[in-house]
């Protein structure tokens, strides 16, 4: 099981050392990844089942981009995974698939672990499963879905920061299609609680869950790790 935090715009350098500090002092075995900001990147003496990412950057090693974060910067702090496509970055911030395939394609060349994020919004939703998996198909148009290092992270739009969830069975539909083509570890991700992670992650082909506001609270991060550990 793969359970995955993304801080967003959330946490500073010292609550994020502590953040990770009291994670890593578990000896939890599920696989866990935090996705701090760029700002609270740092070196931090981790278990082999913890990894750092970067919630975004710039498809370079380096170069003229300015306010833009390259790999150069990445691979100092030894970031070993990086989200890709998630739909704060489509809808909020206009990356077009385009775009995020160049970044898919480089973070491959530097062979990273990318989680890569796929979902619809809610007026797809409510014309049913088909016009779902027909817009999230699209959502691969020019990703190369054999990658050994791809996790693919299913998070409906309407359901992220909004509160609301997906229905165990809506989930379990799109995560079974998905399956059909997708060998990859399949997350969830979208409003998960601490009260919620059993019975997502007791989905079958659910491989984890990426979590966003829930998630900001080590001591609720600690406890869905605890639940995915004794799954």
């Amino acid at each position: 099981m793969i359970i995955a935090s993304n801080f967003k715009t959330n946490h500073n350098r010292q609550s994020t050392k502590e953040f990770v500090n009291f994670i890593n002092s578990q000896n939890y075995f599920s696989e866990v990844r935090v996705y701090p900001p760029f700002t609270a990147l740092g070196h931090f003496e981790l278990t082999p089942n913890i990894r750092i990412g970067a919630q975004n950057f710039y498809p370079a090693q380096n170069g003229s981009f300015t306010g833009e974060i390259g790999f150069d910067q990445l691979e100092e702090f030894e970031v070993e995974s990086v989200l890709i496509g998630h739909s704060e970055r489509r809808h909020i911030f206009g990356e077009t698939q385009e775009s995020i395939c160049k970044k898919y394609d480089f973070a491959k060349g530097k062979e990273s672990e990318i989680i890569y994020c796929v979902g619809e919004p809610k007026e797809i939703r409510e014309q049913g499963i088909e016009a779902v998996m027909s817009y999230i198909w699209e959502q691969f148009d020019g990703i190369d879905i054999d990658y050994d290092e791809l996790v693919v992270a299913y998070e409906p739009v309407w359901a992220i920061g909004t509160g609301l969830s997906a229905s165990l069975e809506d989930i379990k539909e799109v995560l079974d299609r998905l399956r059909m083509r997708i060998k990859s570890p399949l997350l969830y991700g979208g409003s998960v609680k601490v009260e919620t992670t059993k019975d997502i992650l007791s989905i079958e082909n659910c491989g984890g869950i990426l979590v966003g506001t829930a998630s900001w609270s080590v001591e609720n991060f600690s406890k869905m790790i605890e639940i995915s550990d004794n799954i």
